[in-house]
């Protein structure tokens, strides 16, 4: 198999990310550094090592968490920041799918599968991830038109898939594409504020009844 999907498989990065990994000179193969990202593997035969660590492929774990306000969607914690995997069991290195900001909360997908994380991560493949956004001011017709007709951002024209008004202050959003903060900001240019933002589902899985902090192990076939 190819290195970059090998590294994902061991839960070290996503695929993409262990591509740049390779590329920066941080794998081994047999004793010597890789930097081709399209070097075959025998993870049978080849002794292959990450910052001079030997990783070997480990059982895929799933989780779903309820994220609360305050978590950062990180591996590192910085200063007295919380990070979302402190909320996890510490037996196997798993990794969140996506991200939300420190101030949003709700569903959030974990795990150490890279080819899996890609997939439901990457805008190509439209998985479809739903948001109730709570507004600093009532919703206004020209407010509801700029959301609907989707808003320029630096990386493109931000788009909503699907939009729908639940209260005079209150929307539920569904978009694939995810850039950093894309709700938050589409909401900013179009004349409101978010105060707060709740992921309730992406793809197939939903919140449901998950308490916010609490998290619950699912397997593969629930996600994808």
């Amino acid at each position: 198999m190819r290195l970059a999907r090998f590294l994902a498989q061991c839960g070290v990065a996503s695929r993409r990310a262990s591509e740049k990994l390779i590329e920066q000179g941080k794998v081994s193969v047999n004793g010597n550094i890789e930097k081709n990202v399209a070097t075959n593997v025998d993870p049978q035969k080849d002794k292959i090592l990450y910052r001079g660590k030997q990783i070997k492929l480990e059982e895929f774990v799933y989780y779903i968490l309820n994220k609360p306000v305050g978590y950062l969607c990180s591996l590192k914690a910085f200063g007295n920041d919380k990070i979302v995997t402190q909320l996890l069991p510490k037996t196997q290195r798993v990794y969140p799918v996506g991200r939300l900001d420190k101030n949003s909360s709700g569903l959030l997908i974990l795990t150490n599968d890279g080819d899996l994380a890609m997939k439901l991560s990457h805008p190509k493949f439209e998985s479809k991830k739903v948001y109730e956004v709570k507004l600093d001011k009532p919703c206004t017709k020209e407010f509801l038109d700029c959301m609907k007709s989707g808003v320029m951002l630096t990386e493109g024209l931000a788009s909503v898939d699907k939009f729908e008004k639940l209260s005079s202050n209150t929307i539920q959003i569904t978009i694939h594409q995810g850039w950093k903060r894309q709700i938050r900001r589409m909401v900013e240019n179009c004349g409101a504020k978010a105060v707060s933002l709740i992921r309730i589902s992406e793809g197939k899985v939903k919140l449901g009844d998950l308490k916010v902090g609490e998290y619950k192990k699912v397997k593969r076939e629930d996600l994808i």
